[in-house]
């Protein structure tokens, strides 16, 4: 139903832009695509983690890690449910996690923080912005200032995640960078069978 809409306005859209090629319309059609089929998810998100009784952490939790999900990028699953599925268990999954960890000695959890700063910097050098097919980012100029702000998002959320007294909140902030960068990996891509876009479009 939903890829049916997406089709019919995406159809609407080239009638009324004539030079729109194929290129630009499939970029339309996606992010029809997930602004469309984004919404109604992100409302069963919140309803399943209020049923779980993690509501108001669950939206703290997409806050916390938006910033850097959305300058690193990751990969995308191809069914609606699929999606659905992936994304309760980054965010509620999450939440449960950080509940029931703590760590002791104190000292542990700044090395904890280390360590996934070091592999999270490693993997945005090395992948981000991951990009996929169907939106990939070409320009040079946009790659290198999304690495960036892969780079400061990341280290800013960890050293809140250092000084914030609340453990639950600071575990959500640790997980999330970690299950981040594992997102942005090659082998997270070959595992979901995607591809990153600038890839496919022959830039390297």
């Amino acid at each position: 139903m939903i890829e049916k809409i997406c089709n019919y306005l995406t159809n609407r859209i080239r009638k009324n832009t004539p030079d729109m090629d194929d290129e630009k319309a499939e970029v339309i059609n996606f992010g029809l695509q997930l602004i469309i089929g984004e919404i109604p998810k992100l409302f069963l998100l919140i309803l399943v983690a209020f049923l779980l009784g993690i509501g108001p952490l669950t939206l703290l939790a997409f806050i916390l890690i938006l910033p850097f999900k959305s300058a690193s990028g990751g990969f995308h699953l191809k069914t609606h449910l699929g999606c659905f599925v992936g994304t309760l268990l980054f965010y509620c999954g999450n939440v449960l996690v950080s509940k029931s960890i703590v760590f002791e000695p104190s000292y542990l959890k700044y090395i904890v923080i280390l360590l996934v700063w070091g592999f999270g910097i490693t993997m945005c050098k090395k992948y981000a912005p991951a990009d996929t097919e169907n939106v990939p980012i070409l320009s040079e100029k946009e790659r290198k200032k999304k690495r960036k702000m892969s780079y400061i998002t990341l280290t800013i959320s960890l050293i809140v995640a250092a000084i914030v007294p609340n453990s639950t909140i600071s575990n959500i902030i640790i997980i999330g960078m970690f299950m981040q960068s594992i997102t942005i990996t090659k082998l997270a891509y070959q595992l979901t069978k995607n591809k990153y876009g600038h890839e496919a479009y022959g830039m390297q």
